[in-house]
């Protein structure tokens, strides 16, 4: 007996269900979708590239595809531009200008005598550029006459002079503005320098003969000062002005001595020109040891110089102790800058005169000034006594 057929309804609901199942099978979900999208190329440097349009005129703008154009506002040119505040500097290629040095404080210095040996440590300062280093210029002169120096210098036309510690005194008494700032050579220099011929033990054979003299100081302190202790009135010696031509005088004209303020030489000298002499020093006949060359300066412009002055009294010394380690040197330096002073009569006193330079310039022996200005009182030399502050300082001290 064959099946009866199914009811409709039954029929129906296989129906959905196989075209649901059918749907299942066949629908992708969106999420498989984009998974199973291609994917994205490589990066690679092929593409357009947007460059602006720098053509634009103002109130234009180039957009990028996909964007909106942007109106921008007009620029006034004159306005945005104008005169800067502040110049701009520009760039130079030129090298800076170089630095100016800073001034030289100039020294004017004259000798006392012409160009000698005890004149070393000031010729070597100024010819050396040490002087130059320290902010100065040494100007060295050389006088025409024994009694320039101390006139100019009271006269304010030269800054500083060299002279002896005698003549010093005696220029102060007479009222001039020189005062001592520094020494040079601290034991005396002066004597007499007598012919082998007449026949003198000391000052008191002198009486009837005829000295030549160059200075001031020859005439009215050391002569007299020798001869009056043995009875000897000035008038009983004759003298005669020779200036810087001792020996020439002594051999040229009947002199039978010399009165002279450097010894060292004139001996050597005298006999290269055939004349015998013998010698006597002042320190040896009962004048106080002093200063035989000093610096000195006008009183009155003291202490504008005083800085240039202790920088050159500081040289002086340096260069003093350099001579005195290194005499050899010294000598061929000193030579080089000034090659008149290459004589025999100068080589010989080269040693003697070292002895006698003085290794510290500045020290002032107030004592020694202070005796001297006594004996020179008290042997009716000068006329009053100057305090020590009016004959000597020491720029450097206090």
């Amino acid at each position: 007996m064959p099946n009866p057929p199914a009811p409709v309804a039954w029929r129906h609901s296989r129906l959905v269900l196989g075209l649901l199942l059918l749907l299942a099978l066949t629908a992708v979900p969106a999420w498989a979708e984009e998974s199973l999208e291609a994917p994205a190329p490589p990066l690679t440097l092929d593409g357009d590239v947007m460059v602006p349009d720098l053509d634009a005129t103002p109130g234009q703008a180039t957009a990028s595809p996909g964007l909106p154009e942007i109106e921008v506002p007009p620029i006034d040119d004159e306005a945005a531009i104008g005169e800067p505040d502040t110049p701009i500097p520009s760039v130079t290629h030129a090298p800076p200008e170089p630095l100016a040095p800073p001034p030289l404080e100039s020294l004017t210095i004259m000798l006392d005598w012409y160009p000698s040996p005890h004149h070393a440590a000031l010729i070597l300062a100024a010819g050396n550029g040490h002087s130059q280093r320290e902010g100065l210029e040494l100007s060295i002169m050389t006088p025409a006459d024994p009694g320039a120096p101390l006139r100019l210098l009271d006269a304010n036309l030269i800054d500083l002079a060299l002279t002896h510690q005698l003549q010093l005194h005696l220029q102060v008494d007479r009222g001039k503005s020189a005062i001592r700032v520094a020494t040079l050579a601290d034991t005396p220099l002066a004597g007499i320098v007598i012919r082998e011929s007449a026949d003198v033990e000391g000052p008191e054979d002198l009486a009837g003969l005829t000295l030549g003299h160059a200075t001031e100081e020859g005439r009215d302190i050391l002569l007299p000062a020798l001869i009056a202790p043995h009875g000897i009135a000035p008038g009983e010696v004759s003298l005669v002005e020779t200036g810087f031509a001792l020996a020439t005088a002594m051999t040229e004209q009947s002199l039978d001595g010399l009165v002279t303020p450097l010894r060292l030489t004139l001996s050597r000298q005298l006999a290269d020109r055939g004349v015998s002499t013998r010698q006597l020093n002042v320190e040896e006949h009962g004048i106080p040891l002093h200063d035989g060359v000093i610096l000195v300066a006008n009183r009155d412009r003291l202490a504008r110089l005083r800085e240039p002055i202790i920088e050159l009294v500081d040289i002086l010394r340096d260069t003093t102790l350099w001579m005195i380690k290194h005499p050899e040197a010294a000598w061929e330096a000193l030579v080089e800058l000034e090659p008149t002073l290459d004589t025999a009569a100068n080589r010989d006193a080269w040693s003697a005169t070292l002895m006698r330079l003085s290794a510290q310039p500045a020290a002032l022996d107030s004592r020694r000034y202070r005796q001297v200005e006594a004996y020179l009182h008290e042997n009716g030399l000068i006329e009053s006594i100057s305090p020590l502050e009016r004959l000597a300082v020491e720029p450097g001290a206090g």
